[in-house]
């Protein structure tokens, strides 16, 4: 019982570390919070994924992803352009002259909110390096027996943390019910996508 609690603790300590750096998708997940847009469905989605790739990187397929270089290429040029055009329309919105405001009605449908989800998600060669190297070498290390236990751990700290970002946006209702909060949440937005598209161009530009 102790190794079964050990090794779950480890999974949760060490995925709740990598998944709670500022990033593309946590952003999002924020930004859909405070405007409370489908919000059960991202959280449900991401945490779904996490633990599909932690699981992947864990049986093996991390070690598959790294003896492949032109299909990681493939992913950096697209989460690089992917994020640079999110990005643009960052700050194409800080820039319009309306504001959004958290009592509006939903901008975007689920699908649409599914499918950006699925596109920081799988788009973002940082999320195979977390979830499927980092993640799938340190769940490797565990007994056979207990990596489905180190999945768990690291799979719960993932839906925990999106459901807290998602959901305790909330929180920051009276700060985004001014106009001018969601024009700094924007420029952060489009700082931050800006920043990782030009660090993912820099990882394939010699």
């Amino acid at each position: 019982m102790h190794s079964i609690l050990a090794t779950f603790l480890t999974g949760f300590a060490i995925s709740a570390a990598l998944i709670m750096a500022i990033g593309a998708q946590n952003l999002f997940v924020l930004r859909q919070g405070l405007k409370r847009e489908h919000v059960g469905p991202i959280v449900l989605f991401c945490g779904c994924a996490d633990a599909l790739l932690i699981a992947a990187g864990v049986g093996g397929v991390g070690a598959l992803l790294g003896a492949v270089p032109k299909l990681t290429m493939a992913l950096t040029i697209g989460g690089a352009a992917f994020l640079a055009c999110y990005g643009i329309k960052a700050f194409q919105r800080m820039m319009a002259p309306e504001a959004l405001s958290v009592t509006a009605p939903g901008r975007i449908t689920l699908g649409s909110a599914l499918g950006a989800t699925a596109a920081f998600t799988f788009l973002n060669p940082h999320v195979y390096l977390d979830t499927v190297l980092l993640m799938g070498a340190a769940g490797s290390a565990q007994q056979p027996e207990l990596r489905p236990v180190f999945v768990v751990g690291a799979a719960t700290a993932s839906i925990s943390w999106f459901a807290a970002l998602g959901y305790g946006a909330r929180i920051l209702t009276p700060i985004f019910s001014r106009p001018v909060a969601w024009k700094v949440l924007d420029a952060i937005v489009g700082v931050v996508m800006l920043v990782l598209a030009a660090s993912l161009v820099g990882r394939i530009v010699p």
